[in-house]
């Protein structure tokens, strides 16, 4: 680069910044702050605050009023979309999207396909891709938590967790080159969604080998790598034997088990990706100090349909290799909100996460029973 190009990309970025702050956002220091050129200034938000070491990139970057980049570390996002108050200590994170107060500490590693719902969290040192983390789910440190979803819990004070040092194993060895048809389901939509389920607890200094499901109010014990599913309301504490013996990964194992538990996950986003559809974004009013949020909920539907879409392809490759023809997934008929959403006005709207508190049982039990309709139709289309 000659040095007129240099200078010039300098007062460039001189200018990015004072348009930034124009804005009413908030950088601690513009000579350690960088803000390419691909970022639409009109998508940072008044309000946020960036820290020294903070790089942004991408055109979908949206960071919402509130937002807090860089507060213990550099930060660099790239085509992030952050809610309200969203928090990212420090690390790199692309393609994924916070909803408001969600959090995720000094050293993250975020990639595509991420979602963390409201004051969802993670502690330092966190790796996540194609990772849904409902409403307050936590995971604490120096832990590796790809192709998952989470659920479970009622509040900030009631919540799943997992604990630190925990590795979900998402590859698999065998054939030609192994596999990634291995996502794990801890919890579920149709009951998940309505936070009011018993949390779920995976100990620390462990793992899981996917494809698992663990259901509500189950407890992993620390120190142990989960082989098999944990029903609801039990303690696992699974022991691991030794075993030496020849090995060929050529040998295929049998196709069904992990079928249905693949498709039941893309049903299970599907659900998800429907009650955002259908209920989250029809719930919010139509006034411009509402744009920013429905920014955020459209760009967790993209998010759900990236999600989907990598499991069918990973589902295919796998049942492909096996010489076994792989699901049509062809669009479902809709299955409508059982609900009346009606858009609310400004001054009545209820933040979600309180509305969806305030259900009554009747209204749980309808949207429970309209999003397992959506995931049982998908798994009865798909029945090999």
């Amino acid at each position: 680069m000659r040095m007129d190009d240099s200078h010039t990309r300098a007062e460039t970025l001189d200018l990015r910044l004072q348009q930034l702050a124009r804005r009413g956002v908030t950088i601690v220091d513009p000579r350690q702050t960088f803000v390419d050129d691909d970022v639409d200034i009109a998508r940072v938000e008044s309000g946020v605050v960036l820290h020294p070491g903070t790089r942004l990139h991408g055109a979908r970057t949206y960071l919402s009023a509130g937002v807090e980049v860089g507060h213990e570390g550099p930060a660099v996002l790239r085509d992030v979309v952050l809610g309200p108050r969203a928090r990212v200590a420090s690390g790199f994170v692309h393609g994924a999207v916070l909803l408001r107060d969600a959090s995720l500490g000094a050293n993250a590693h975020v990639r595509p396909g991420t979602l963390l719902e409201e004051e969802a969290s993670t502690a330092h040192a966190v790796g996540l891709k194609h990772t849904i983390l409902m409403s307050f789910v936590t995971l604490g440190s120096l832990i590796n938590f790809c192709d998952a979803l989470m659920t479970g819990g009622t509040s900030r004070s009631d919540h799943s967790e997992v604990g630190s040092g925990y590795i979900h194993f998402n590859y698999t060895p065998w054939g030609a080159r192994g596999d990634k048809a291995t996502p794990s389901l801890v919890g579920d939509v149709p009951r998940g969604v309505l936070l009011r389920e018993r949390r779920i607890f995976l100990g620390g200094s462990g793992g899981m080998i996917g494809p698992r499901r663990v259901g509500f109010g189950a407890v992993a014990g620390a120190g142990q790598v989960l082989r098999r599913d944990v029903p609801a309301d039990h303690l696992s504490v699974q022991t691991s034997r030794t075993v030496l013996r020849a090995l060929s990964t050529e040998l295929l194992g049998p196709c069904a088990p992990r079928r249905e538990q693949n498709i039941r996950y893309i049903a299970n986003l599907e659900a998800l990706r429907a009650f955002y559809r259908e209920l989250r974004l029809p719930r919010l009013p139509g006034e411009d100090e509402f744009a920013g949020e429905r920014e955020v909920l459209e760009a967790a539907i993209e998010t759900l349909s990236l999600a989907i879409r990598e499991r069918v392809k990973r589902l295919a490759a796998f049942l492909e290799e096996r010489g076994e023809r792989p699901p049509a997934f062809r669009p479902r008929p809709r299955l409508p909100c059982p609900l009346e959403i009606t858009r609310a006005r400004a001054r009545d709207y209820v933040d979600h996460v309180r509305w969806i508190q305030g259900r009554t049982d009747l209204e749980a039990n309808m949207l429970r029973g309209w999003l397992i309709a959506i995931v049982e139709d998908r798994v009865q289309a798909e029945a090999g």
